[in-house]
């Protein structure tokens, strides 16, 4: 493994300085992780702090361009060193390693960072997974028993058919009650699930946003004019290029293996407490998954927190709650 510092991390550095106290720690390391480069950005407002990693909502977001916006909502930076990792394949990585993305390379690179993050803090860490992120962190974290604390759980893919089968009773209920043609429209074009190519997978992702299912009270415009922004502003014009070229090519590798998943068929047995947490607005996630997957999932002790007024990004919805709960699992 192989340390430094870039260009792109510099200039999102001096914009993080605006946004909130300033960090005693911020830098960003360089892995060589299973035979491809990746980035994580460490910052933190002291220097005696228990390690936390972020693991991105997916598949193919990068996560580097949101430290300002974790950092303004969360403020996790207060009671954590908290690691942001871009994933193989996401930001401004090679187009070889968005092509080299599997949901089991993401859990095996995840453990390798684990390991790291681990040894080179001397600490237990938290693990903080997003959607997707919270899928792969609860199988890496199966077998890093030695490596992880805990983890908070966010909205976790849990099961592919049964996500796919709620959001669509969701966008059909929407249309019909909105008597919207331009909604209808675009339910003609989405069809039926599942959705393995990013087309369609994008365009579900839009309606669903619009409709407050994923980041609650925001529109899709809104959201995707923000997330431009940050991305520039993080990796540069041509930076942004490429990250928006990485997640293509990883949705195309990932969404036809997505829609088997189901974590019931094969449970993760952890020996670590798990944090579960939902929004009561999201459709990806129907209440029967809600009320069982906790229970599927073995571990040595289990929350489940169902938010109000939160969609799928919980965290961003309902900062403060989620935070607590993130400190409440270091303090357990």
């Amino acid at each position: 493994m192989t340390t430094g510092t870039s260009r792109y991390f510099r200039r999102c550095s001096r914009h993080a300085e605006k946004s909130g106290t300033p960090l005693v720690i911020d830098k960003t390391v360089k892995l060589k992780i299973n035979g491809a480069t990746q980035q994580i950005r460490m910052c933190a407002e002291r220097g005696d702090l228990p390690p936390l990693l972020i693991v991105q909502a997916g598949p193919g977001l990068p996560l580097l361009h949101e430290v300002a916006k974790f950092r303004q909502r969360l403020k996790l930076e207060k009671d954590f060193l908290v690691s942001y990792w871009d994933q193989r394949g996401c930001g401004i990585a090679s187009r070889q390693d968005a092509e080299r993305v599997s949901l089991q390379q993401q859990v095996d690179d995840l453990r390798t960072v684990l390991q790291w993050l681990s040894n080179e803090t001397k600490q237990t860490v938290i693990v903080f997974g997003v959607s997707l992120g919270a899928t792969i962190a609860l199988l890496a974290a199966e077998q890093e028993r030695t490596h992880v604390k805990a983890l908070v759980v966010i909205s976790p893919d849990a099961h592919t058919a049964n996500s796919d089968a709620s959001v669509s009773t969701f966008l059909r209920a929407k249309s019909a009650l909105a008597q919207n043609r331009r909604l209808s429209a675009k339910l003609m074009k989405l069809g039926e699930p599942p959705y393995t190519d990013p087309a369609a997978f994008q365009l579900r992702a839009g309606l669903l946003t619009d409709l407050g299912g994923i980041e609650h009270g925001k529109r899709f415009r809104a959201l995707l004019r923000e997330t431009l922004f940050s991305l520039i502003r993080t990796y540069g014009f041509f930076g942004t290029v490429n990250a928006m070229r990485n997640m293509n090519w990883i949705q195309r590798q990932l969404l036809s293996s997505l829609v088997s998943l189901n974590l019931f068929s094969n449970p993760p047995r952890l020996a670590v407490p798990v944090h579960f947490v939902f929004g009561e607005q999201d459709p990806l996630t129907p209440a029967e998954m809600v009320k069982r997957l906790p229970t599927a999932i073995t571990s040595s002790e289990h929350t489940v927190t169902l938010v109000p007024s939160a969609g799928h990004l919980v965290h961003f919805d309902q900062p403060e709650v989620v935070r607590a709960i993130a400190v409440s699992a270091c303090n357990t």
